[in-house]
Formats: C-alpha cells, sequence, structure tokens
C-alpha cells in the first residue's frame, strides 16, 4: 500500500482580504477550522494577509450597508436584510458573530491594511491576531473604522503595542508598502476576495465551508510533499 507523503513544512498561504467583507471573515474562518483539523495528519500553515480594497474611493464618513449595496448592486432594502441574515448564519458556522444591521457602516479600510502590515513586520502570528480584531471590531461590535481610536484599541486588543499603533497611524506610514502590495495583487489576477492563494501555485476563491478548504490543502498538501526536492 504506498503512502501518502508527508509534508515537513508549512504550506504558504497568502490571504488576500479586506475588513469590510463578510465572506472574507467566513472564509477565513473556514480555512482556520480546517487547518485545525489537519494538524492531526501533520498539514499546518503560515498565513500572510494580504491587502485588497474593496471601497478604495470610499469617502471618510462611510455608507450605511443599505446605501451601499443598493448604490452597488442594485439590491432593495429587503434583499440586503435578507443577504445579512443568509451571511449571519453562515458566519455562525464558523464560530463567527455578526451584528450587522441597516445601520450598520462601510468604511474605507485603508488604515486598517496599514496597521496590518505593520503587525505583520512582528510576525504572522502578531498579524493574524491584527486581523482577527479588525474583523471583529467591525462585524461584531459595529466600531468605526474610520476613528483612529478604534483600530488603536483593535491593536491592544491583538496584544500590540497601542501606542506604537498610534504612531504608524499619525505619521501615516506603511502607505507606500500597503499600495505596492495591492497592485501586486491586482496583476496577479486578483480582483474578488477572500482569495486564498497557497504556495503561489494555487487559488481557492470565495467565503468557502471548512470541508473545501480541508479536502483542497490535503491535496495540495500531498502534491508538495510529493514534488522532487530542488537540486
Amino acid at each position: 500500500m504506498t503512502q501518502t507523503p508527508v509534508l515537513n513544512r508549512p504550506l504558504k498561504i497568502d490571504f488576500v482580504s479586506d475588513v469590510v467583507c463578510p465572506w472574507c471573515a467566513i472564509g477565513l474562518g473556514g480555512l482556520t477550522t480546517a487547518l485545525d483539523r489537519l494538524k492531526a495528519e501533520g498539514i499546518t500553515a503560515e498565513i500572510a494577509f494580504r491587502p485588497f480594497e474593496l471601497n478604495p474611493q470610499m469617502a471618510p464618513e462611510g455608507e450605511t450597508i443599505t446605501e451601499h449595496v443598493g448604490k452597488k448592486y442594485g439590491s432593495t432594502a429587503e434583499q440586503s436584510a435578507q443577504n445579512r441574515a443568509m451571511i449571519t448564519e453562515r458566519a455562525a458556522l464558523v464560530g463567527f458573530e455578526m451584528n450587522m444591521g441597516e445601520q450598520s457602516r462601510i468604511w474605507n479600510t485603508f488604515d486598517a491594511h496599514r496597521l496590518i502590515h505593520w503587525a505583520g513586520e512582528q510576525g504572522l502570528e502578531a498579524q493574524g491576531r491584527m486581523k482577527a480584531a479588525l474583523l471583529k471590531a467591525h462585524f461584531t461590535d459595529n466600531r468605526p473604522l474610520n476613528d483612529p481610536e478604534t483600530l488603536i484599541a483593535a491593536a491592544g486588543e491583538a496584544g500590540l503595542d497601542a501606542d506604537a499603533a498610534r504612531a504608524v497611524l499619525a505619521e501615516g506610514r506603511y502607505a507606500q508598502e500597503v499600495r505596492d502590495e495591492e497592485r501586486l495583487w491586482q496583476s496577479r489576477g486578483i480582483s474578488s476576495v477572500p482569495a486564498v492563494v497557497v504556495e503561489n501555485k494555487w487559488l481557492i476563491s470565495g467565503g468557502q465551508p471548512a470541508e473545501v478548504f480541508e479536502q483542497a490543502l490535503r491535496q495540495m498538501a500531498a502534491e508538495v510533499a510529493a514534488a522532487p526536492s530542488p537540486a
């Protein structure tokens, strides 16, 4: 009987997403759930979070969800409410709490992405905590992402230095780095999120259930493990 090759290193995953994208929160929950299940098989991953702005031209005051989806997708208030209910149910399946109502707002997320990039310089685990804290601030707590204090508080909740986060925001740091990364991923064909890029080779699109991620990552890990080592 042929044994499945063993992967002796973590899979490299780039998670391209936005902080105000509900399917990104769902997709991240599905991905992390799948990875928890795969640990027993020796399959692990290192996840780097990459920036994507769904609404780069969004005004500082943002828009209500109902107003936003009406303008962007032509949805009625009733359709918007039905969609929120469905998304809330899907999020609950991966352990993420959504509390979005018709008056919840969509924000410009550039400053949030600057903090995620800053956190990444302190390690991928720190970056993951920063991303999770911002998703919670927006979707669970309905805190305004246009308020620097919301972003700074999220950094503190992620176990990062709140004063350092305040300086990053005030001094405009990492703006060029975020713009460069956004352009890089767009140049690679990423036009919707979440986009889960594995080993710079495979793409898993959308807020997939944990089972989809689990099956895909198991197959990818097997292919990586079976590939000949570079000479």
